[in-house]
């Protein structure tokens, strides 16, 4: 068996800050509207710092393609969602005299668009992703997939997460079996049951913490409340342990064309530390930051106020403009830090343990058809799901 092909991530974190940097300011000046080609450079530069067999992924999105589907998504569900509010209200006030139900309702009625928009997402960020040259891409079946993903979470719902392992399987067996590398198609082997144990901790876990939470409301004693300082952060690592190995099972799982296949070993200690650690280093530099802005504004308006400069007479407008900047400034600032100290160590973390079996089986595929589509995953970006990097 020849040997596998490694991936390598290049990216560096100074980059990744004054690039994010920027782009984060630019957005916000522009009220938003820059946010497309934010993401589509971004993009670009997470995919050139992925490098299987040395060989970088390439993204060949366009902004003008996100801002037009944006757009069309937009005026779509905004005429979806008005008119069915204005029956739901209408039916709501007739019949029941309240508006509680059409609200409940009107949530109920954008569930399948969440899946819908996050399909569509997948597909078109994968439609414009190249390997060696060599395009992605996945099939249409945006409406299979949000039905298929609504059943299996009522599923889930209703057996207290007990099918979770089976809505994991099969939703990811829907998405691959329809996803291409060029001529080639991926299929996902492999069997639900085999994510039953690694899914057993955490569903202890979430059975525990429901337990403590009903005998406290049964027994009106808020005394088994505090066995939630043991079972919620059981429950977080162990959920995390669940994704790792459900995420390297379906990867080792599945096969492109007859031989080709994928290795995956990312490590919990790993992925524990990197998000702990990581998110009290943002923590700390966006104390410091926001502490030295504060320090400075303070030594400003004390020297002002020595000068005999008189803040309460100046337009409320300078007041305004002064806590948006800092409003906007620190979301931004944390966005940018998560982004360097959380997302890129994660991602490339996951890319380094990532191998590509029997590569030399890739050599014969042929170039697929440019995948063009209207809404260019324009319904995640209205609906703020499944289109993040």
């Amino acid at each position: 068996m020849a040997a596998a092909l490694g991936t390598d991530f290049i990216g560096r974190k100074g980059a990744l800050f004054g690039l994010a940097l920027r782009l984060s300011i630019l957005t916000v000046v522009t009220l938003g509207f820059y946010r497309f080609w934010m993401k589509t450079r971004l993009r670009r530069w997470y995919w050139s710092a992925i490098r299987p067999g040395g060989h970088p992924l390439e993204y060949t999105g366009d902004p003008l393609e996100k801002l037009l589907g944006f757009l069309i998504a937009v005026v779509f569900l905004s005429f979806y969602i008005g008119v069915f509010n204005l029956i739901l209200m209408f039916f709501s006030f007739s019949y029941l005299g309240d508006n509680f139900v059409a609200y409940a309702a009107s949530f109920v009625i954008v569930i399948p668009f969440i899946f819908f928009a996050q399909y569509r997402a997948r597909r078109y960020m994968l439609a414009r992703t190249r390997w060696r040259g060599i395009r992605f891409g996945l099939e249409p079946g945006a409406w299979g997939y949000a039905w298929r993903a609504m059943v299996y979470w009522a599923l889930t719902i209703v057996t207290l997460g007990a099918l979770w392992p089976l809505m994991t399987f099969r939703l990811e067996k829907f998405r691959t079996d329809r996803t291409w590398f060029g001529s080639a198609r991926l299929h996902q082997g492999g069997r639900w049951t085999a994510l039953i144990l690694p899914a057993l901790p955490a569903l202890l876990s979430l059975w525990g913490t429901l337990g403590l939470g009903l005998v406290a409301a049964v027994t009106e004693d808020p005394t088994p409340m505090l066995g939630l300082l043991l079972t919620l952060p059981l429950l977080g690592i162990a959920w995390v342990h669940y994704r790792l190995r459900a995420l390297r099972y379906l990867t080792e799982t599945k096969r492109l064309g007859q031989d080709v296949g994928l290795t995956l070993h990312p490590r919990l200690g790993r992925v524990l530390a990197i998000t702990v650690f990581g998110h009290l280093l943002v923590g700390l530099f966006l104390g410091l930051i926001l502490g030295g802005v504060g320090v400075a504004v303070g030594i400003v308006l004390g020297i002002g106020a020595a000068g005999g400069v008189d803040f309460e007479a100046l337009p409320p407008w300078v007041f305004v403009i002064a806590g948006m900047v800092a409003y906007f400034g620190g979301f931004i600032l944390w966005d940018v830090l998560r982004q360097v100290f959380v997302r890129m160590p994660l991602l490339a973390h996951y890319v380094a343990t990532l191998e590509i079996d029997n590569a030399h089986a890739l050599a014969p595929l042929a170039q697929r058809e440019r995948d063009d589509f209207a809404d260019a995953g324009g319904f995640a970006e209205a609906l703020d799901v499944g289109a993040a990097l």
